[in-house]
């Protein structure tokens, strides 16, 4: 049943669009910033839907960056489990991922509630597993932020935990370091077996070996545009996989800027992520990231400022339809198998990018031409959920 989930499809490579139960991944003042309102989200998703994309992906934010403003943009976020389900039902290919942080939900609750997007949505879910860095939103919740590592060992017990609500058929009793269950069951159980797909964003060592191990697909950051350091960051990922006895799928997160000359791409980069980025956000997050997380070396943090801004680190795809087909192109060949998308204003950037650049990727072989008819006759019936 995992086949009908298409990030398992053909397409050498995958697309999908992140962010879009928030304010999407661009720290800026420009009135044209996407703004999560429900309206929105069904709209964008519905387009990379019938576009083909692989993934629709939403993050998890309880909290916003700043302390103290509660109605920063960066904190008015729909619930992804909730938001996961409604999209789920407003479209009929994507695979539509929630996002988890470990010390916010219980497994058993998580496991629930994942089964039933799964069966809303056909057997198309996936979850993107976090151990969570976001320091203020944790102490919310009271739970303090652990230190790095630790945050993995409570991510692995939470997993598993999950996954044995998925697969076990008799009641079962666990207890680690973290969780205690006694006799645990979860009915009825996830459409899609063994498991729907997990990802996971390990950019450290340690989060690295963790999404080796277990996740289907791992969202990195690459650190480099230069196409040589992406192919050994990604080939360690895939080499590491392999020493688990694993195949995995590496991701990243590119910000899209596409326009009819270079020089005016360039110069909408230069509009949103300079001259008008949100530096009161931007400044918080990116001291948020550089103390709690090790996605990005201390030494990077302001090299990597204009990335921050135009789309939390990703690498910037700017110029022509051409020009951005060329850097997919070469993200490809250097091993990646998926990006996740996102533009200031996803309804601009997801017309101009299905009409120009998805006809150049399959010209280029990376991508197969896309029927939304046949895909959703591919859906299995309501007896078959």
């Amino acid at each position: 049943m995992t086949a009908r989930n298409p990030i398992f499809g053909p397409n050498r490579l995958k697309l999908g669009v992140f962010g879009t139960n928030g304010k999407g991944g661009a720290q800026t003042m420009v009135p044209e910033a996407y703004r999560p309102t429900w309206q929105a989200s069904v709209q964008t998703s519905q387009m990379a839907d019938r576009a083909g994309f692989e993934a629709i992906v939403a993050y998890a934010r309880w909290k916003g960056y700043i302390p103290g403003r509660p109605d920063h943009a960066s904190g008015i976020v729909l619930d992804p489990f909730t938001w996961a389900a409604g999209i789920a039902q407003a479209t009929s290919y994507s695979a539509v991922f929630a996002t988890s942080h470990a010390p916010t939900i219980h497994p058993i609750t998580c496991a629930k509630q994942c089964a039933t997007i799964d069966i809303i949505s056909g057997g198309r879910f996936g979850l993107n597993v976090v151990g969570g860095w976001n320091k203020h939103e944790l102490e919310m919740f009271g739970a303090p932020l652990k230190e790095h590592d630790a945050r993995y060992d409570h991510l692995e017990e939470w997993l598993h935990v999950l996954e044995r609500m998925w697969s076990e058929h008799e009641e079962f009793d666990f207890k680690g370091a973290f969780y205690e269950v006694r006799r645990g069951a979860s009915m009825p159980k996830p459409v899609q077996r063994p498991r729907p797909p997990i990802m996971n964003a390990g950019g450290s060592d340690r989060g690295m070996r963790f999404a080796c191990e277990h996740a289907d697909m791992s969202f990195v950051i690459l650190r480099s545009e230069d196409p040589e350091v992406c192919r050994r960051q990604i080939d360690e990922y895939k080499r590491t996989a392999r020493a688990f006895g694993r195949d995995i799928q590496v991701w990243t997160y590119c910000p899209v800027v596409q326009r009819e000359t270079q020089a005016e791409a360039e110069a909408y980069l230069r509009h949103y992520a300079v001259e008008c980025e949100d530096s009161e956000s931007l400044d918080a997050w990116t001291a948020g990231l550089g103390a709690q997380t090790k996605i990005v070396a201390p030494d990077q943090l302001k090299e990597f400022r204009m990335r921050f801004a135009a789309g939390a680190g990703g690498n910037i795809l700017v110029g022509t339809a051409t020009a951005i087909a060329d850097q997919l192109q070469a993200l490809s060949e250097a091993g990646l198998d998926g990006v996740l998308c996102t533009w200031v204003d996803f309804v601009d950037g997801l017309q101009r990018f299905t009409r120009d650049v998805l006809p150049e990727l399959e010209r280029r072989g990376l991508r197969q031409p896309f029927a939304p008819e046949s895909a959703a006759s591919g859906r299995p019936e309501e007896g078959d959920r």
